[in-house]
C-alpha cells in the first residue's frame, strides 16, 4: 500500500465500504492512509466508511497502543436485498482469494496479516467462490 495511486473515473463494480472493508480483511491493523491510498480515497472517505461499518455491526475496533486493530463480523448479512442471504465472508472470500492470486504471479507479496478464514466463507454461501 505505498504512495497514492492515480484515482479512477466512471463506474465500477464494487462499492467503496466493499473495498475498505476488503482492505482491511487483508490486514486488520492497516492505517487509514494505507486503506486510502490503496481503495483510491481520501483518509476523510474512509473513516467514514469505517464509521457506517462499526455503526452498522459490521466492523468494530480496538485501541492497540498507537493503532487500532479492526474486527470484521463475517457472519454479518450483505445489506441489499439482490444478496440476501450473502455474508460478509462469502464476499471477502471472493476478493481475498482474488488478491492472493494477483499477488502470486506478481511480484512477491508483503505478509499479509488478519485473513478471514476462507474455508468458512465457502461453507457460508454455496456460491461463494472456491
Amino acid at each position: 500500500m505505498d504512495g497514492v495511486p492515480e484515482p479512477h473515473t466512471g463506474w465500477t463494480f464494487l462499492t467503496n465500504h466493499a473495498r475498505v472493508l476488503a482492505a482491511i480483511a487483508d490486514n486488520h491493523s492497516a492505517r487509514i492512509r494505507d486503506i486510502a491510498a490503496h481503495c483510491r480515497l481520501t483518509e476523510r472517505a474512509v473513516q467514514k466508511i469505517i464509521a457506517d461499518l462499526e455503526q452498522d455491526g459490521y466492523l468494530s475496533h480496538t485501541r492497540e497502543g498507537r493503532t487500532n486493530a479492526y474486527r470484521i463480523d463475517p457472519g454479518k448479512v450483505l445489506r441489499h436485498p439482490a444478496e440476501a442471504g450473502l455474508t460478509v465472508a462469502s464476499l471477502m472470500s471472493l476478493l481475498v482469494k482474488d488478491e492472493v492470486d494477483r499477488a502470486a504471479t506478481s511480484a512477491p507479496a508483503p505478509a499479509r496479516m488478519g485473513r478471514l478464514d476462507r474455508g468458512t466463507a465457502r461453507r457460508s454461501h454455496p456460491h461463494a467462490a472456491t
